[in-house]
């Protein structure tokens, strides 16, 4: 199957099978997404005091702005 995105429309074009194309698509938009969610979870937590410093309210928003964007992503 191919890999880069022109490879990918090149074997559409010479009949490759739609489905097996629309499922590598699907796997790297999961990948993409959940490494975005990782990076902005880092972030948030590397931003606001340590979570010692940090207040159990300020603590919540961080876990519940990281349970919307993850479910915003799926």
């Amino acid at each position: 199957m191919p890999h880069g995105p022109e490879e990918k429309k090149q074997a559409l074009d010479a009949g490759a099978e739609c489905p097996a194309i629309l499922q590598q698509l699907a796997a790297v938009r999961a990948a993409v997404n959940g490494l975005m969610a990782t990076v902005l979870e880092s972030y948030l937590r590397e931003e606001f005091p340590s979570s010692e410093i940090r207040s159990d309210s300020q603590n919540k928003s961080i876990n519940e702005t990281i349970s919307i964007v993850r479910s915003y992503l799926r």
